[in-house]
């Protein structure tokens, strides 16, 4: 019988030379497996750059003659894209790049938040008058009423599409009572206050007529401010009519008969025709996805809260 150290040397080193490969297979499977696991990554990482827009607000140019552009998109409200936060720094950097020959504000927009509106056309007349050899152009394309007309009125001419609508210069304030509802169900409303006018138009008590009352002087007092903006920003190209401030719209065409507007025009013939720069460069504050989600999630939650407890809205311009 042949012990282990009388083993034939060949068999030996054979079985050495099979654990070896298979460590050696081993090695390499791990680091093909790593390979494609970073090559993985890689690619998603770079989709990602792609497509996502990360909200970058510094707009690079070369200095070359261009014209900026500033979207004002949407529901003008604080958060949200169209808030006056994100539109005033977009314009900020459009009137302080070298290159800039003119801006161009496109709005497309069905109004907001007065404060936020009064806020961006106020900033708008203060960089004019800071830098008086660039214009400011308002190009409306769907839709341009309320508080998104509130702020096109700042600029040097305002230019639409003749099916553009246009104006709605009016205040609203809007909710909704329950009070037959409730009866019908048998629920009792227990509202208590420290102050007679805490609990101002709430929507499941019976409409106070003082209260109501008080409402519509705040609402014809932001309707005078709202009139007086438009007044002023127009001057003599207006043609008022007793319809003008009723909160009516009116199209492209009509508004240019009025005095609403200007011309007709796009952001292309625009930055062609009157600024000639035909070069555009966007301006636009987008945000990144975190920044959207976080607010998408704030929104939602306010929604829940102000349904739950019937809160009624504030001034309105759309």
């Amino acid at each position: 019988m042949t012990s282990p150290e009388n083993e034939p040397q060949w068999e030996r080193q054979l079985l050495e030379k099979l654990a070896l490969a298979m460590l050696q297979e081993q090695r390499v499977k791990r680091r093909w497996g790593i390979f494609f696991k970073l090559a993985g990554l890689s690619y998603l990482v770079a989709v990602l750059v792609l497509l996502v827009d990360w909200g970058d607000t510094e707009t690079l140019t070369d200095g070359r003659r261009h014209t900026a552009v500033v979207n004002l998109s949407g529901t003008i409200a604080s958060g949200g894209e169209a808030s006056a936060e994100s539109i005033t720094e977009a314009l900020r950097f459009a009137f302080g790049d070298k290159g800039t020959a003119g801006v161009v504000l496109r709005v497309n927009s069905p109004g907001g938040s007065p404060v936020q509106a009064g806020i961006v056309h106020d900033e708008i007349r203060r960089l004019r008058t800071k830098h008086p050899q660039i214009s400011l152009y308002a190009v409306v394309e769907d839709l341009c009423a309320s508080g998104g007309y509130y702020v096109a009125v700042a600029a040097d001419q305002i230019f639409v599409d003749k099916a553009s609508i246009v104006g709605s210069i009016g205040v609203l304030m809007d909710g909704f009572g329950f009070t037959g509802t409730m009866d019908k169900l048998g629920v009792e409303r227990r509202l208590l206050t420290a102050g007679v006018n805490k609990g101002f138009l709430d929507p499941f008590s019976p409409q106070d007529a003082e209260q109501k009352r008080h409402a519509q002087v705040l609402l014809g007092e932001i309707h005078s401010q709202f009139i007086e903006v438009v007044r002023k920003g127009r001057g003599t190209r207006l043609k008022e009519t007793p319809e003008m401030f009723t909160g009516l719209m009116w199209t492209g065409t009509q508004s240019v008969q009025l005095g609403l507007a200007d011309g007709f025009g796009t952001v292309g013939s625009v930055a062609r025709d009157v600024i000639k720069a035909e070069r555009i460069v966007d301006f636009t504050i987008k945000e990144n996805i975190a920044e959207r989600f976080a607010k998408r999630l704030r929104a939602d939650a306010t929604l829940g809260v102000g349904s739950m407890l019937g809160a009624i809205g504030m001034p309105d311009l759309r």
